[in-house]
């Protein structure tokens, strides 16, 4: 077992007019040897948020695709692949759920794998984003769709 923390940190600036909503939504998002610059989603609350931040929405595309990178890398090591790079394009979508509420519905991971020497058939390439997306910790924490479409070059 593990314990993970973050610290999230937001202070009301001079001026700023809170019961009317009037307020920025900076904060910074601490972990153990970093902080991060954070903001509500400039698509939720428009100017008050704060330009070169992430936003929770933005964490959640980016902790998911991260989590199946880190666990296909080691299934790809465990299976004799040896991989050079790795970038994913990934991409959420929120809207209404089945139960009319708005939520980050459905992520889309857009890996491009380059591989030295031999490269995965097809059926190996999807048996390993299967096993790794089975594997993930973030995946099994969370409720939205993953969708995995490798970018295989031509």
């Amino acid at each position: 077992m593990a314990t993970y923390r973050a610290t999230i940190e937001w202070r009301l600036n001079d001026g700023e007019d809170f019961p009317n909503g009037r307020y920025s939504r900076a904060h910074t998002v601490s972990f153990a040897e970093h902080v991060v610059p954070a903001t509500a989603s400039k698509h939720v609350v428009g100017k008050w948020a704060a330009p070169g931040a992430v936003d929770p929405e933005e964490m959640l595309v980016a902790s998911l695709s991260n989590c199946h990178m880190l666990t296909f890398l080691h299934v790809a090591r465990l299976k004799g692949f040896v991989i050079t790079r790795y970038r994913d394009a990934a991409e959420g979508v929120m809207e209404k759920n089945a139960e009319g509420k708005m939520a980050v519905t459905r992520v889309t991971l857009r890996p491009e794998i380059d591989y030295a020497a031999k490269r995965p058939t097809d059926a190996e390439r999807d048996a390993m984003h299967h096993e790794a997306h089975e594997e993930c910790f973030i995946a099994n924490s969370v409720k939205t769709e993953v969708v995995v479409e490798e970018v295989v070059p031509a």
